[in-house]
């Protein structure tokens, strides 16, 4: 059976969805097997969670559901059926959800039938551990990275093609249709234009708004790039025996594991604080693209050096 361990390392794969409980929005994820699930909520202002074993599970049922008397595994399966659809964005009309703040938690209902009955469920979740940093803080860090990485990709490419225009263009080439004629790309007036227009519209569109499709694709890639090189270190752990004690090593008083993975991950890319003219160094591209014959980039702009550790 797959135990409590191996349920939070599916989760952290999963992406988090906007979703709509009653007026408020949240972000939330959840992964459900048939020995219990574990639930992630957060408003951007806390975050809440509940893991409950099948156990925990079958003793709620008993409190909430007196006239059911259907095995765990199908409570579980119903309680799948009821909110995946609903962190897919399509929530099933005849369910519905409310939550309400307690005292140190939040607490999420859930109506439904089962089986022509009615069928409840409460899910009582309680402020998540720093721990669970990894579900958010870290991968949205990895994620701005290579958003970031990719724009830089995006702007070599650009000049790349006013560079190959301005050639056809010296070389008697003339447009069919005046109206695809574009002007060439000016990075600096981009941002500008990016931080004076754009920006003021992605930030008013609302916290439910978080995660788009195409950033829940991103996220689960990183995460699962982050789970298979946990992996990789650990399979380096076990190959290498046990590690030396800390008076050994130097260290009288070594970083709890989430302390390790966190420093492990400013060292790999420290985001400074700057103002938003001055750009954040990330790794330069592998290999450089070839360029034509006759197709100089006058002003071209070198890519920046790659970032302290990344």
């Amino acid at each position: 059976m797959e135990g409590s361990e191996e349920l939070e390392s599916s989760l952290l794969t999963q992406p988090w969805a906007s979703v709509c409980f009653g007026e408020s929005a949240f972000l939330a994820k959840a992964c459900f097997r048939d020995t219990g699930y574990i639930l992630l909520i957060s408003d951007l202002s806390g975050v809440w969670y509940e893991s409950a074993d099948a156990k925990a599970v079958g003793q709620r049922s008993k409190e909430l559901n007196k006239r059911l008397t259907v095995h765990v595994s199908s409570f579980l399966h119903h309680l799948r059926k009821l909110m995946c659809p609903l962190l897919a964005g399509q929530p099933d009309t005849t369910t519905s959800f409310s939550c309400h703040h307690t005292a140190g938690g939040l607490s999420l209902h859930v109506k439904s039938e089962l089986s022509g009955l009615p069928f409840y469920w409460d899910f009582h979740c309680c402020p998540a551990p720093v721990e669970m940093s990894c579900h958010l803080v870290r991968p949205l860090i990895r994620m701005s990275l290579a958003l970031q990485y990719q724009v830089q990709e995006l702007t070599s490419l650009l000049l790349q093609k006013d560079a190959e225009i301005e050639d056809y263009r010296e070389s008697g080439a003339a447009l069919s249709r005046d109206r695809l004629r574009t002007e060439p790309f000016q990075e600096e007036t981009f941002q500008q234009n990016f931080m004076a227009e754009s920006l003021p519209q992605i930030c008013g569109a609302g916290e439910g708004q978080a995660f788009a499709s195409a950033l829940q694709q991103l996220y689960a890639a990183v995460t699962q790039q982050e789970a298979k090189q946990a992996r990789k270190r650990q399979h380096s752990e076990d190959s290498e025996g046990p590690a030396p004690t800390a008076e050994t090593a130097g260290h009288p008083h070594p970083l709890p594991p989430s302390q390790e993975d966190e420093t492990a991950s400013s060292s790999e890319g420290t985001m400074p604080s700057s103002s938003p003219a001055q750009k954040p160094r990330l790794p330069a591209a592998k290999a450089k693209r070839k360029k034509s014959k006759g197709l100089g980039v006058p002003g071209s702009r070198k890519m920046p050096p790659a970032w302290g550790g990344g």
